[in-house]
This record gives C-alpha cells, sequence and structure tokens, in this order.
C-alpha cells in the first residue's frame, strides 16, 4: 500500500502501512487537506470535506472551482490529521502531540456516472452526518449540474501515530517540571434548532445519537 513517497522517515516506527489503520483515520477526520501543484507551478492545499469508499477518497465542489474541474488526470496528495493529545514533556525539545495523521496520494478521476455521483453524494452527507440523507431534500438538476465530483483511487497511503505520554531522557526527569498529557477532544454540543423551524419538528434521532456517541467517545477516552 506505500512506496517511497508515503514511506515514514523520521520516527519511523510511528508509521503504520495497513489499510484498515489508514482508513480508519481517514473516516474519523471530518475534513481533510488536499495538496496539487497549479498549472503556474504554485504548490496548493485546500481544506474539504471528503468521504470514502472501499479503496478511493470522494471529494466534491463547484463547477467554478479550477482545481476540481480541472482535476482530471492530476496527482493529488490528501491528508487527514486527528490530535488527541498535547504532550508536555519536562523539555521544550522532547514536548509534542499525540495524533492520528494518514496520507493518502492518487491520480484523480472526475466522476461523470449519475450512479457513482449520487453514491459519492450520499457517502459524503454521511460522512458528516449519519442517517442525515434520508432525512433531506436531495440534490436536484440544478444542483447536480453545478457541483463536480472527484474520485482519487488510494494508490499509495501511510499513517502516523504517536500516544502515549512524555519520552523524557533520563537526566530530565529529576527536574522540577509539570510533565504530562493534555487530552484534546471535538465534542458535538446540544442542537440548535433553526429560528425558521417550525416548534412541532423535534430533533431527529440520528441527530441526538451523533451528539452522544460523541459525549461516549469522551467519557471512553478520559476514562482510559
Amino acid at each position: 500500500m506505500h512506496a517511497d513517497r508515503t514511506t515514514v522517515g523520521r520516527l519511523a516506527e510511528r508509521g503504520a502501512y495497513d489499510f484498515p489503520t489508514i482508513a480508519a483515520i481517514l473516516d474519523a477526520a471530518l475534513i481533510c487537506h488536499v495538496g496539487f501543484v497549479a498549472d503556474d507551478g504554485q504548490p496548493i492545499v485546500l481544506p474539504t470535506i471528503h468521504a470514502r469508499i472501499h479503496r478511493a477518497l470522494y471529494l466534491h465542489g463547484s463547477v467554478l472551482a479550477h482545481w476540481l474541474k480541472d482535476a482530471e488526470g492530476t496527482r493529488l496528495c490528501v491528508t487527514a490529521t486527528i490530535v488527541d493529545d498535547i504532550v508536555l514533556a519536562r523539555s521544550v525539545f522532547q514536548s509534542s502531540m499525540n495524533y492520528r495523521s494518514a496520507v493518502a496520494l492518487g491520480t484523480a478521476q472526475i466522476v461523470r456516472s449519475p450512479q457513482e455521483r449520487e453514491a459519492a453524494f450520499k457517502a459524503i452527507s454521511e460522512h458528516v452526518c449519519p442517517g442525515r440523507w434520508n432525512d433531506a431534500r436531495l440534490p436536484n438538476d440544478g444542483e447536480l449540474a453545478a457541483t463536480i465530483v472527484v474520485k482519487v483511487p488510494i494508490e499509495q497511503a501511510s499513517a502516523k501515530v504517536r500516544t502515549g505520554p512524555p519520552k523524557d531522557p533520563q537526566e530530565d526527569l529529576a527536574l522540577g517540571y509539570w510533565a504530562g498529557l493534555v487530552p484534546v477532544s471535538s465534542e458535538y454540543g446540544d442542537p440548535v434548532a433553526d429560528p425558521k423551524l417550525p416548534p412541532e419538528i423535534a430533533v431527529p434521532p440520528y441527530v441526538r445519537r451523533l451528539v452522544r456517541s460523541g459525549s461516549e467517545a469522551i467519557t471512553t477516552e478520559e476514562n482510559a
């Protein structure tokens, strides 16, 4: 799954190359960053929403976005990062973060099949909020025509993960500085209804599940 461009160099022991690990990070990250080289040679990195279907990532955006409409055959680098802890060591040099990151390389393909486009739209919607696709108006013809879908087959990929406490050298352990972890988490707050929403429309069960699953994940991490 990996080659020279995605092989972890520094701190190679943190590298992971099995697809389940890579896929789990891509699935857990709400957004990704897409890197490419523009026609004038300028490197550009853009944040966007993504979804994974099997061994491919799907991106979408406006037909007015040059990087999307010109994406066919373009080499793209898609990255995702989740920060779990700030790691405070006894020295600034040894301080770090606990994180999960994934890098995927692939050659972009503009998706033209109506069936594959619909599958991509659904996957992206479900990636953000599972259950929403079946509880909202689906895209109409005008909206579909205004949107480009790009598929990025995952040709090369790797993950890099750091876990655990600070790794201070033995000579620093006696220093009188606090050391440890500061957990970092993203959590879902209580749903806030649109002011124009009729009061009889209740919060859907899948939204409540989303909030609850986030809270349960945070509680699990705190008790780990």
